[in-house]
C-alpha cells in the first residue's frame, strides 16, 4: 500500500483501452494530492486503436501515430506514472503488491497497491505448429505487431500472402494484404468464413470474397509452415494441400490474458476471462477491478456470460472503473454482441444470438431471411443486402440479426442493437419511426421488412 497516508495508490496493469481510460477517469475525479496513479505497459504504445491496424496496414491510414489517442507523455503530463516496456510478472493480493519487469534493462521491483486494476487485455491464438514462429509469421495484435508486419511487407519481393483464419482480424487483413497488391489465400478451419455469423451468412461472405480474387479455403487445418534455406516462411500445409506464401498472417482469434489472474487465484469464468460484478470489480475483491478483452461480460439475451473482445466495451469497462476507484459510482450492464467489418466493400454485421447460441441457451425460435436494397430501388447506388433475423417462438421477442450487404449494410444492426437491449418483439419493431428518404433506405427498412417477415413466422408457429 501506498506510504503516504494522506493518498492512495491505485495500480494499473496494461496502457491501452481499459487501463488509461480507468486511469484517466480516476484521475478527473481525484487530483494528486488523493490518489497516486502508476500504470504498467509492457509496449512502446498507449491509448491506441487496435482495431485500426488492419486499415493502417491496408494502407487506408497512412500513419501509425493516427491510430494513437493519447500518448504515454500526455497520460505522464495528467500526473499519470506510467511505465512502459515495464511488465508486470505478478500479483500478490494477500500483499496488495504487484512485482515488475523492466524489459529493456531487465531491473525487477514490487509496487505496492491500495486498488488495482487489471486490463491485461487478450493473447492471439498461435497453435503450436512447426515453423509457426519463423520470420515472416506474425500475428496483428499491438501497434508493435503491425510495424513488424509493415516491415516485412516492405521487405519481401514475393506477392503471394496466406491468412490463417477467418474471423473478424482473418477477413480485415485479407482486405488489406489485396489493397498492398497481395494475391491472397485465406485458410480457414471452419466450414465458412465468419464464424459469427451463421453458416448460411457465412456462405455470402465466402462468395464475395472469392468474387474478390480472394482464394478461400475452408474446412481445412494448418499442419505447419514451411521454411526456406534462409528460415523464413514461404509455404502453409495443410492435409490437402501447401499453398506459397511470402507472408504468413495470423488471424485465428484471441483469448483472454489472464495468466497473472489465474496464477494469483482470482476466479475465471468458462472462456478464461475474469468474473466481475456490474461495477467491473472482480468478484470477492473489494479493491480489484478488470475490464476489456481479460474478462467475461454479461448476454443480455441469453443471460449467461461470454468474451467479447472490441474496443467499444474496453473504453465503457474503462469508464465505469474509473468512476468506481475515484469516489463516484458507474456500471456496465451487459452486451448484445453488437459487432462489424468489412472486407472490401462487403460489409458484415451481426448483432444478438445466432442459431447455435439460441439453441446452446434453451430457446425455442424462428428465422427468417430477405433481400432488400439499400436505398429506395430507383436511386442510384441503391445496393443489395441480406438480412436474418431470430425471434423467439410463441413471445416474438428479438433473438438476433445478422446482415450481408454493400454500402448502407453494416450500420443498420444498430437499429436491431437498440430493440435487443430494451427486450422488443419483432412485432413492437414493426412500427419503429425509422428515418425514410430515397437516398437513404426504402419504404420499409430492411431490417424493418424482416421484423414483419418474423412477425408471420411467430403467428404461423
Amino acid at each position: 500500500m501506498s506510504t503516504d497516508t494522506a493518498r492512495e495508490r491505485l495500480v494499473v496493469i496494461g496502457g491501452d483501452a481499459t487501463g488509461m481510460s480507468a486511469a484517466s477517469q480516476a484521475r478527473r475525479l481525484k487530483g494528486p494530492d488523493e490518489l497516486e496513479i502508476v500504470a504498467f505497459e509492457r509496449g512502446h504504445f498507449t491509448s491506441y486503436s487496435a482495431c485500426g491496424i488492419p486499415y493502417w496496414v491496408g494502407g487506408q491510414v497512412a500513419e501509425r501515430d493516427e491510430l494513437i489517442a493519447r500518448t504515454p507523455e500526455e497520460h505522464r503530463a495528467r500526473d499519470i506514472d506510467l511505465r512502459t516496456r515495464t511488465e508486470v510478472t505478478e500479483i500478490d493480493v494477500a500483499g496488495r503488491r504487484v512485482r515488475s519487469r523492466e524489459l529493456d534493462g531487465g531491473a525487477e521491483s514490487w509496487t505496492s497497491y491500495d486498488k488495482l486494476v487489471i486490463a491485461t487485455g487478450a493473447r492471439p491464438v498461435r497453435p503450436d505448429l512447426p515453423g509457426i514462429d519463423a520470420p515472416g509469421v506474425h500475428g496483428v495484435q499491438t501497434l508493435d505487431d503491425g510495424q513488424a508486419l509493415l516491415d516485412t511487407l516492405r521487405a519481401t519481393e514475393g506477392r503471394h500472402a496466406v491468412v490463417v483464419g477467418a474471423g473478424y482480424i482473418g477477413v480485415e487483413m485479407a482486405e488489406a494484404l489485396i489493397h498492398r497488391g497481395y494475391e491472397v489465400t485465406v485458410v480457414n478451419r471452419g466450414a465458412e468464413p465468419m464464424s459469427t455469423l451463421d453458416a448460411d451468412m457465412g456462405r455470402l461472405v465466402h462468395e464475395a470474397m472469392t468474387g474478390m480474387g480472394i482464394t478461400m479455403v475452408d474446412d481445412a487445418e494448418v499442419t505447419k509452415i514451411l521454411t526456406g534455406d534462409d528460415g523464413r516462411a514461404r509455404a502453409v500445409v495443410t492435409d490437402d494441400a501447401e499453398y506459397p506464401a511470402d507472408v504468413v498472417v495470423l488471424g485465428i482469434g484471441v483469448r483472454p490474458e489472464t495468466t497473472l489472474a489465474q496464477e494469483a487465484g482470482l476466479p475465471l469464468g468458462a472462456h478464461g476471462g475474469l468474473l466481475t460484478d456490474r461495477a467491473m470489480r472482480v468478484r470477492g475483491h473489494e479493491n480489484i477491478w478488470s475490464g476489456g478483452d481479460c474478462v467475461e461480460v454479461l448476454d443480455l439475451v441469453s443471460g449467461s456470460e461470454r468474451h467479447i473482445a472490441l474496443g467499444t466495451h474496453a473504453n465503457k469497462h474503462g469508464q465505469v472503473i474509473g468512476s468506481n476507484v475515484g469516489g463516484d459510482y458507474a456500471t456496465f450492464p451487459g452486451v448484445v454482441g453488437t459487432a462489424v467489418s468489412k472486407v472490401c466493400d462487403l460489409e458484415i454485421a451481426r448483432t444478438g444470438l445466432r442459431e447455435k447460441d439460441a439453441r446452446r441457451a434453451g430457446l425455442q425460435y424462428v428465422t427468417v431471411t430477405i433481400e432488400s436494397t439499400s436505398r429506395a430501388g430507383y436511386y442510384p447506388g441503391a445496393a443489395l443486402m441480406t438480412v436474418k433475423m431470430l425471434a423467439e417462438r410463441r413471445t416474438g421477442r428479438l433473438l438476433g440479426v445478422q446482415i450481408v450487404g454493400r454500402e448502407g449494410a453494416a450500420k443498420r444492426v444498430d437499429v436491431a442493437a437498440v430493440a435487443l437491449t430494451a427486450g422488443m418483439t419483432v412485432e413492437q419493431m414493426t412500427a419503429l419511426d425509422l428515418g425514410y428518404a430515397p437516398p437513404f433506405s426504402p419504404v420499409w427498412d430492411p431490417v424493418l421488412v424482416a421484423a414483419r417477415k418474423a412477425v408471420a413466422a411467430v403467428r404461423a408457429g
